[in-house]
């Protein structure tokens, strides 16, 4: 009786801790990172906001304002948003309630950095609405709304910008899950195509200076040619539960490989943001919302 009532006991501690707590925490890890061939005297610092998925009532306007205001307070250059800005599925249809685009997106134009601030859409800002899959084309409601809002919006798209009197290249590649069906991609349970070509987003790139690549799914660096010098990903919310460091479910096909954090692959480097929202369900445990902020070193 004493085992089983420790064992109720810590099962509630962890399930009151993961609905209560843990997802309305909010951390600013930082990394370091020196890209090969990254040219010398251009420091970099970029922040990193990935997958808000907003709706009521874990995620209402009055969060997306706390986070643009703590995202501002980083100072970083260049602030990116690397998609899911919806509510997934399961929460907003299931048990939240999708909040109107119009009480929430122009927050986001608030965001402030003497670059600029960017972005790229996820899986779930296609998904949103039966119509754009039918179709299988955009536009989506979120992507008006970002440009409505005054917003970059990047789909295999390349800008030259310059720090210092030094030239680097930003790119946004478009969802790799856009559709359901149609191809599978090796290691896939279900059938998605994507919008990306990444192909054709390089070919926008015209000088020989860096690259910074934003995407959505980490999957894309398996193939991330050398001439990306940094990418920047979001989709796995680092697992959204970490026991002992392992994430039991991953929305990856390569597992653990690119759950989240540092990641350096035969010389490439990318960022795997854990995220802010959540999806599947309102909860998080071992790996709390987060505004990431990474620093560019020579």
């Amino acid at each position: 009786m004493q085992a089983a009532g420790a064992f109720t006991l810590g099962a509630t501690s962890f399930a009151g801790f993961s609905f209560a707590v843990e997802p309305y925490r909010l951390t600013v890890p930082q990394y370091t990172v020196r890209p090969r061939d990254w040219p010398t005297g251009l420091k970099l610092s970029i922040a990193v906001i990935a997958d808000v998925h907003v709706c009521e009532p874990w995620m209402p306007p009055s969060r997306v304002r706390a986070i643009v205001e703590a995202t501002n307070r980083i100072g970083a250059d260049l602030i990116v948003m690397l998609g899911d800005f919806v509510g997934g599925h399961s929460i907003a249809e299931r048990f939240g309630q999708p909040v109107p685009k119009p009480q929430w997106v122009p927050m986001l134009a608030d965001l402030d950095a003497p670059l600029g601030r960017y972005a790229v859409l996820g899986n779930h800002d296609w998904w949103e609405h039966r119509d754009v899959q039918a179709r299988r084309s955009g536009p989506t409601e979120i992507g008006e709304a970002l440009v409505a809002s005054g917003i970059p919006l990047f789909e295999n798209d390349s800008v030259r910008l310059e720090k210092d009197g030094h030239a680097f290249w930003l790119c946004g590649l478009g969802d790799q899950l856009a559709f359901a069906g149609g191809r599978r991609r090796p290691g896939d349970r279900l059938h998605f195509s994507g919008v990306d070509d990444l192909a054709g987003t390089l070919a926008k790139v015209i000088d020989d200076a860096p690259v910074l690549m934003m995407v959505h799914e980490p999957d894309i660096f398996a193939t991330m040619p050398d001439r990306v010098a940094l990418t920047m990903a979001g989709h796995t919310h680092g697992g959204q539960v970490q026991l002992f460091g392992y994430a039991p479910i991953v929305p990856s096909r390569y597992g653990q490989r690119y759950v989240y954090g540092h990641v350096r692959e035969r010389g490439r480097d990318m960022i795997v943001s854990g995220g802010l929202g959540c999806s599947g369900l309102p909860v998080r445990f071992g790996r709390p919302p987060e505004v990431v902020r990474i620093d560019i070193e020579a």
